[in-house]
């Protein structure tokens, strides 16, 4: 393994760690990790302050929040989706600008995401449609215009998504015109990143399948971290936001080659 890796990429295979062993002594990570024990302690007490894991005396154990996400969380679907309603559902409507008729497109679970969802229910516009996202299938499923497929996989309760990627193997058997995904947190150094470890991985086998990874980003969520990137900044071809965004994050955006949409809520 690498000991070079980016900090959130590390930190990521931490909890992947803990995940599999419940607990691990910080000479049990470093050993794995191959990174130093200092190194590891940073991580760790970073991760406790976030509530994803509990130090103990020379390790520490994964709490139960990364594995079962409650509903009055704030990391809960139920409690993002409340977050920032209109500029969502702007971004969302002018997602719609991007489609054209026969595309096969992904849509990831993201509450954001399940905003373009809203507008897609009553297209017109001919489209194979997969996607991660429970609410998203649902939001689709009465469109006799859309082929809807849903990745299959492990639905844990608080989440509106599909985890893990024991259904991905359909990724490897199709070729997706644009992926629209919302990160949690989006840095211009670590790119697009998420909170949840299992559904990271099948959000990066997306990015993957996709010619065109089009990311849905409200002004709150930029220069906000996470756990783990899901996508570089060289993966992104374009970003919508809204107009809380800072000028210079979208000059900067646009320097890296990222095609930028601003919209203004309504309220």
């Amino acid at each position: 393994m690498s000991k070079n890796l980016m900090a959130d990429e590390r930190r990521s295979l931490l909890i992947e760690y803990l995940t599999k062993h419940q607990r691990a002594t910080v000479k049990e990570l470093s050993l794995e990790l191959q990174v130093s024990e200092a190194t590891l302690r940073t991580d760790l007490n970073l991760l406790e302050e976030e509530g994803i894991l509990r130090r103990i005396h020379g390790g520490a154990v994964l709490v139960a929040q990364q594995q079962v996400v409650p509903a009055g969380s704030s990391f809960s679907f139920s409690a993002r989706e409340k977050k920032n309603t209109d500029e969502k559902a702007a971004i969302g409507q002018k997602a719609m600008d991007f489609l054209q008729e026969g595309q096969c497109i992904m849509i990831d679970a993201s509450t954001t995401a399940l905003e373009l969802a809203k507008s897609l229910k009553r297209t017109q516009i001919k489209l194979t449609v997969i996607t991660s996202g429970i609410y998203t299938a649902l939001e689709l499923k009465d469109n006799p215009y859309l082929h809807v497929i849903l990745i299959g996989g492990v639905l844990r309760m608080g989440s509106g998504a599909i985890e893990g990627t024991l259904g991905a193997g359909i990724l490897g058997e199709v070729r997706a015109d644009l992926l629209f995904t919302s990160p949690a947190g989006f840095k211009p150094d670590s790119g697009l990143m998420d909170f949840n470890v299992y559904e990271v991985e099948l959000k990066r086998r997306m990015v993957e399948s996709a010619d065109r990874v089009v990311a849905l980003i409200d002004s709150t969520k930029f220069n906000v971290g996470s756990i783990a990137s899901y996508a570089q900044s060289g993966k992104i071809h374009d970003v919508i936001t809204d107009t809380g965004t800072p000028p210079e994050m979208i000059r900067q955006l646009e320097e890296s080659g990222i095609r930028v949409s601003t919209v203004r809520a309504q309220r």
